[in-house]
């Protein structure tokens, strides 16, 4: 079954130029982008976003982070898009990523990691909501 997923393309990646080689990796994954768009997130959009960690030691540097450069937040689609996207980007510490995933081979820290993706349909509602209200969402004819 087709789902929707949400990513965002973190400032390092951005920095280091690499949006045009991660969207072409999803893209050749399968995937569709029904939604994107190149924005910078403010610090009170970063911390709504990860509120989940407020209480967490990280948060306040993640927020930085996130809100330190342009970034690209994007809606995605395919069969099964969660897991996909998960097993794509690879995991969290780029240390840790298997070689062939986004983060193993283009991330430099657990932090900056180039990449985020929707963990739950749940999580992915949410997250498409906080970044695209009230979009109507173009879905594929593949």
């Amino acid at each position: 079954m087709k789902e929707h997923t949400f990513s965002i393309i973190k400032p390092d990646a951005m920095k280091a130029r690499q949006a045009g080689e991660i969207l072409s990796r999803l893209e050749k994954a399968g995937f569709e982008v029904v939604a994107l768009r190149l924005r910078r997130l403010t610090p009170a959009e970063a911390e709504g976003f990860y509120y989940v960690h407020r209480e967490r030691p990280f948060f306040r540097s993640l927020c930085d982070f996130m809100s330190s450069g342009p970034c690209i937040t994007m809606v995605l689609e395919s069969e099964n898009a969660i897991a996909r996207l998960r097993e794509i980007m690879g995991a969290t510490d780029p240390a840790k990523a298997a070689p062939g995933t986004i983060r193993g081979d283009l991330a430099s820290s657990i932090e900056a990691n180039c990449i985020h993706g929707s963990d739950a349909p749940e999580t992915a509602r949410f997250e498409i909501a906080y970044f695209f209200p009230g979009i109507e969402l173009v879905r594929s004819e593949r």
